[in-house]
């Protein structure tokens, strides 16, 4: 009995994984050549492709408070395979929209399927993970989410180069259909309904203890919004002749690295040190960015440079990512983890969103150099927050058994 049991779990986490990996794959791989689709098809300008692209993230975050309720009160499954369907069709709109108003709707649509996946998802994760290995399983969890950050990207201008527009947006659909073929693998405990016994208020949407931590995402997934959506644009200021390709795999190369020893030290007690880790390389690895054109050096150390700061970013955040996690999740009770879930990528999505905007009007001013290097001074920015109030917030606040 104790060996099917723990078939079935095993079986269970690799289909969470895998089809966690290739819902963010299908995403990651069109979000580097939205901006520049928009701008070559619809010629807008940078600003205005910001704002579109940032359509998903208000999306998002509109939904994801909701969204952590729902998980938290009805069957998980079924609402994770409703909106991972609805997420898997309107890849096929893309290719047709005609105009910039249809393409943000399109946007709008995508973020509020993406919201209810990403947070059904994790939280189904962390139900069948026992507590003892909760931080090396969402270290492997969240290896599949930043893994697809980096590689999806990377594969999104390998395409671009070698084929068109359609054929990016049609592999996505692909892509995610195989994610839900994999998700409906997926096995979970049977969750009665929950009728509701107390009042609705603030906290069963949002995590309130996990406010502190959430400005600290905010931080964090600025600058990070920045580079996802116009590192190739950013390459081309800086005049390099690299792909942006390689970018992307030096950043998926510091993700993988980041893993093998991340989440067994989350495991072992070293949360809070391994965050403050990841938070310092990578707000580095960002002013590191930023400053690249300062340096007066030969263009291919200085591409050398452009991959090097990816390479810490990927280190940092792949770090920090599953330890993160796991902090909001400790702050709350078993009942509430879709609302400690809910909570980590509502403000992640906040930031990602605030670094669509705010960068590419900043960039338009400016240049991309100092948008990055503002980014930098709002990581390190996050980790003094951290450091001197965060971290004393959790040990204060955690729930030891959760």
């Amino acid at each position: 009995m104790e060996g099917t049991k723990d078939r079935l779990f095993t079986m269970s986490f690799i289909c969470s994984c895998g089809a966690n990996f290739l819902l963010f794959f299908s995403f990651y791989l069109i979000m580097p050549i939205m901006a520049i689709y928009l701008i070559h098809n619809f010629s807008v300008p940078e600003s205005t492709a910001g704002a579109v692209l940032a359509c998903y993230t208000l999306a998002c975050l509109f939904i994801r408070p909701f969204s952590g309720y729902l998980v938290d009160t009805f069957q998980r499954k079924p609402l994770y395979l409703m909106a991972l369907s609805l997420f898997v069709v309107l890849f096929i709109g893309y290719p047709i929209a005609q105009s910039v108003l249809m393409f943000a709707f399109l946007r709008l649509l995508h973020g509020l399927a993406f919201g209810m996946v990403s947070i059904s998802s994790n939280t189904i994760l962390i139900d069948i993970m026992p507590s003892s290995r909760r931080g090396e399983g969402l270290g492997y969890f969240g290896l599949s989410n930043n893994f697809a950050m980096a590689t999806g990207p990377m594969v999104g201008m390998w395409l671009l180069e070698h084929y068109s527009y359609e054929t990016i947006f049609y592999t996505s659909f692909g892509v995610s259909l195989c994610s839900f073929a994999i998700g409906t693998l997926i096995k979970t405990k049977y969750r009665p309904t929950m009728v509701a016994k107390e009042k609705i208020s603030l906290d069963r949407f949002i995590l309130i203890n996990g406010i502190p931590a959430g400005f600290n995402m905010i931080c964090l997934a600025v600058p990070y919004g920045v580079m996802t959506s116009f590192i190739a644009i950013y390459a081309k200021e800086l005049e390099l002749d690299g792909k942006p390709t390689s970018f992307y795999l030096f950043l998926a190369a510091g993700i993988a690295l980041s893993r093998i020893f991340s989440g067994k030290l989350v495991d072992r007690g070293k949360m809070l040190w391994v965050i403050k880790v990841g938070v310092a390389a990578g707000g580095l690895a960002f002013f590191l960015m930023g400053t690249l054109p300062y340096w007066g050096i030969p263009k291919d150390s200085l591409s050398m440079a452009l991959y090097l700061s990816a390479l810490m970013i990927g280190i940092g955040y792949g770090t920090l990512f599953p330890a993160m996690n796991s902090l909001f999740v400790a702050l709350a009770p078993n009942n509430k983890r879709g609302t400690a879930t809910s909570t980590y990528l509502t403000t992640w999505d906040l930031g990602i969103g605030i670094g669509l905007l705010g960068g590419g009007c900043l960039s338009e001013q400016t240049s991309f150099s100092t948008t990055f290097m503002v980014g930098g001074l709002l990581v390190l920015l996050s980790w003094v927050f951290f450091t001197f109030f965060t971290a004393d917030h959790f040990l204060r606040n955690r729930i030891k058994e959760s």
